[in-house]
């Protein structure tokens, strides 16, 4: 993810929560309820994002941990499929160098 890619996701989530703090002022202000209503109500509601909130950051803690340990696996197969390319490698190069000493003998 780039620079740019963060900067926009953090405007979105930002225009979000104002659109949210404008609903909010807005619904109070034209709330049908008494003012003691209206805070237990909100109170509740806040609550309820508290709670929500909390629910979303430990499903995208898991799924973080999840994606870095898969990532984390794919390096070591990576790591594991270069080293074996390298003895394939390391081993013609020098079955190379043995046929040409071989070869340099016959001469």
């Amino acid at each position: 993810m780039s620079q740019d890619d963060g900067a926009n996701a953090s405007g979105i989530i930002l225009a979000f929560l104002m659109g949210g703090l404008a609903g909010a002022a807005l619904a109070i202000l034209y709330a049908p309820r008494s003012g003691k209503e209206t805070r237990d109500l909100l109170g509740d509601r806040i609550r309820e994002g508290a709670d929500r909130s909390r629910e979303l950051r430990d499903r995208a803690s898991v799924k973080g941990r999840e994606l870095f340990e898969d990532a984390a696996e794919y390096v070591e197969r990576q790591k594991e499929g270069v080293e074996r390319k390298r003895d394939r490698l390391a081993a013609a190069v020098e079955a190379g160098r043995q046929a040409y000493r071989d070869e340099k003998e016959k001469m």
